[in-house]
């Protein structure tokens, strides 16, 4: 007799347009307090044209993709693992732009890393950041 898998509900999908507004308002406020260009601000986003990082910034926010959600997820985890590891958010703030001799950046910074324009890099800096605070 054949066996039947079980009845199992599905996420719906989640709404991008919702969620991009609050998602960079919060990556601003990570770029300011990690005192980031405008190029590393855009980089870390994935490169968008000047003219819409800029809108984005005035908080006129349209179309995102989700490899910019993305992006954003993983800059969130980051600023929150740092703000979890050191004593202070001034330290946590810092640590993005001191040299590190971990394996995953070789004596340059976290934001050097970061900023390769690679997505697979911020992921390499949280997957570290998660593993020092054992998670």
């Amino acid at each position: 007799m054949p066996r039947t898998l079980p009845n199992v509900a599905t996420a719906p999908a989640p709404d991008l347009a919702a969620m991009a507004p609050g998602a960079l308002r919060t990556f601003f406020r990570i770029a300011d307090a990690w005192e980031l260009s405008a190029t590393d601000a855009r980089t870390l986003l994935g490169a968008p044209p000047a003219s819409t990082f800029f809108k984005w910034k005035a908080g006129q926010v349209g179309q995102v993709s989700r490899d910019v959600l993305e992006r954003v997820s993983y800059v969130l985890g980051i600023y929150k693992a740092l703000q979890l590891l050191l004593p202070s958010p001034a330290a946590a703030d810092a640590w993005v732009r001191q040299p590190n001799e971990a394996a995953p950046f070789h004596g340059a910074s976290a934001l050097e890393r970061m900023c390769s324009g690679n997505v697979a890099d911020l992921f390499v800096v949280r997957q570290y950041l998660d593993a020092e605070r054992g998670g």
